[in-house]
Formats: structure tokens, C-alpha cells, sequence
């Protein structure tokens, strides 16, 4: 089955889902939406939902579907499973949404094995190591929406601390999509100037500045789920710029989740690093000069991370 280049299925019509959707429906850059979820009447009305304002966005088929859709989708996106609870972490999730995972792989890959898989439920570095292992596909083929938004709200943090239009800012945060990912402080800059320098004309930026920007980074899921309960309007935004990148054949540099195959040491473990993200997926992972520190705290999260894979039954 030849694939259609700009169809996208959407596995999960829940607030990720379905916003997912709406954001892709705005930016115009596929041309056949299908949300596929286990309870159907809650994805036909979705979809019945989005087609009535069709009349003011560019042509797009928006459905229902099933797991035959994937056949010739150029992305399959997973964002079903339950989201995180109030006082929970993301790694809570990890065993219940790894085995949902496992099984709705299985049912992709009895349909296509070309389709490139992005995964978007949390705990969403464990989720992409069980997409890929589970699938049997190549790593620049699975990949995980991994630190994007983390690194989109760094740069919103700096930019309303700093003064300055965000997309001036630009810094990364790398690791776990979670509690243990690390801000690269080292490669942070503003106007082409490092943070260090940048600091030097603002002088707002101490140490303990920088702690607090990160925390709120850190924390910020956490923040949002205890006022309203769930989070989504960031991470749809996040993946559909991951989508524009695959489908534009961008090779724009994401920090996305991938596994990695010895890139600063690191192997069999899914974590973000900036990645040169194309038609064909991940074309390139790219090792960052850091520093020993930031290093480290790298190290110390993909372990983290293997500690919870190894508890899991894939």
C-alpha cells in the first residue's frame, strides 16, 4: 500500500488527541486526519466536532477509524492512556500505560511496518523504548515527543524573566521528559550571546534566578494538572510542530526521545538530545558539547530511566 505522505492517524481522542488534532487542522500541513479510540462514540463525536469548521481551514478529510487506517498513514501518533494524577509522576504511569502501549503497537504493526511512530503518552522516554522494542523498527523511525515542550517552556521562562521576545531565546532541556531532565545552561543563549553574557547586560540573572526558572520548567506539568486537571494545549502544539518537521522535510533540530545507540555514552535507553527530525524521521542525533557537570546529570537520568525498564515486562 503506497503511502499517503500527509496522513496522520491519532490513536487516543482525549484532550491531547483531539487538541492534537484541532492544532493540525489549523496548520494546514495534513491532508487526511483519523482518530482512532477504543470508545468510538467519543471519537465520532470529536471528529463530527472538527469537520463542522472545515469551511474555514484549508482542505483536510477528518475521521473515524480503525487500526486498518495505519496502512498507508505516513505517521501513527499514540497519545492514549490515562494521564497523570495529582500527586503522581509521570514514571507511576509506567507499568499500566507500558503494556497498553505494547498491545497497540501490535495492532499497528500488523498493518504497516513504514509509518513513522510518534509516541506522546507518559511516561513518554519509557513508552517510545517499548514502541521500539515492542515494533522491531529502526530507532529514526520511533520516536517520542521527549523534552519539545519542556525546551519550548525553558525558553518561555527566560524570555518573561529576561524581558525579551521568546523567539530570541533559545536553550534546551535534554534527559527524561520528567523529574530528572537537565536544563544545558552552558548553550543557552540570547541574541547569540551565551546566558553568561547575556546576564552581564540584564543583570537579572543569579544563580539562584536560574534555579527557580528551572524548577518552574520542572514542575510546570505539575503546576497546571493541580489548577485544572490535565494538560494539553502545550504538548498538542509540541507534537504538531513535530509533525510539521516530518512532513515539511524540515530537518529541524527537536529535542525529541528516541533510543539511543551510544550518543555520549548512552545506549538502550530512550531519551531527548537535539535531533535533525525529516520525511524519514530522526536523520540525525546530535551530541552537544556539554559540560562534565551537565554530562553527568545526563548520565544519572538515562540510569534512572533503566531502572524503570528493567521492572517492565515487554
Amino acid at each position: 500500500m503506497p503511502i499517503n505522505r500527509s496522513k496522520v492517524v491519532i490513536i487516543g481522542a482525549g484532550f491531547v488527541g483531539s487538541t492534537l488534532a484541532y492544532t493540525l487542522i489549523h496548520s494546514g500541513v495534513a491532508s487526511e486526519l483519523v482518530l482512532i479510540d477504543i470508545n468510538k462514540e467519543k471519537a465520532q463525536g470529536e471528529v463530527a466536532d472538527l469537520n463542522h469548521g472545515l469551511s474555514f481551514v484549508a482542505p483536510v478529510k477528518v475521521k473515524v477509524g480503525d487500526y486498518e487506517e495505519c496502512k498507508d498513514a505516513k505517521i501513527v501518533v499514540i497519545t492514549a492512556g490515562p494521564s497523570i494524577e495529582p500527586g503522581e509522576t509521570r514514571l507511576d504511569l509506567a507499568k499500566k500505560n507500558a503494556k497498553l502501549t505494547k498491545e497497540i503497537v501490535q495492532n499497528i504493526i500488523k498493518y504497516t511496518k513504514d509509518a513513522i511512530l510518534l509516541i506522546v503518552t507518559n511516561p513518554v522516554d519509557i513508552l517510545t523504548y517499548v514502541a521500539a522494542k515492542v515494533s522491531g523498527l529502526p530507532p529514526h523511525q520511533v520516536i517520542g515527543s521527549g523534552t519539545v515542550l519542556d525546551s519550548a517552556r525553558f525558553r518561555y521562562l527566560l524570555s518573561e524573566h529576561c524581558e525579551v521576545d521568546v523567539r530570541n531565546v533559545h536553550g534546551y532541556i535534554l534527559g527524561e521528559h520528567g523529574d530528572s531532565e537537565v536544563p544545558i545552561w552552558s548553550l543557552t543563549n540570547i541574541a547569540g550571546m551565551t546566558i553568561d553574557n547575556y546576564c552581564k547586560v540584564c543583570r537579572k540573572c543569579s544563580k539562584e534566578h536560574r534555579d527557580e526558572i528551572f524548577e518552574k520548567v520542572k514542575n510546570a506539568a505539575y503546576y497546571i494538572i493541580e489548577r485544572k486537571g490535565a494538560t494539553y494545549y502545550g504538548v498538542a502544539l509540541a507534537v504538531r510542530r513535530i509533525i510539521e518537521a516530518i512532513l515539511r522535510n524540515e530537518n529541524s533540530v527537536l529535542t525529541v526521545s528516541s533510543v539511543l545507540e551510544g550518543q555520549h555514552g548512552l545506549d538502550d535507553v530512550a531519551l531527548s538530545l537535539p535531533s535533525i527530525v525529516g520525511e524519514n524521521g530522526i536523520r540525525q542525533v546530535i551530541e552537544l558539547p556539554l559540560t562534565e557537570d551537565e554530562l553527568e546529570k545526563l548520565k544519572a537520568s538515562a540510569d534512572k530511566l533503566k531502572e524503570v525498564i528493567k521492572d517492565l515486562t515487554i
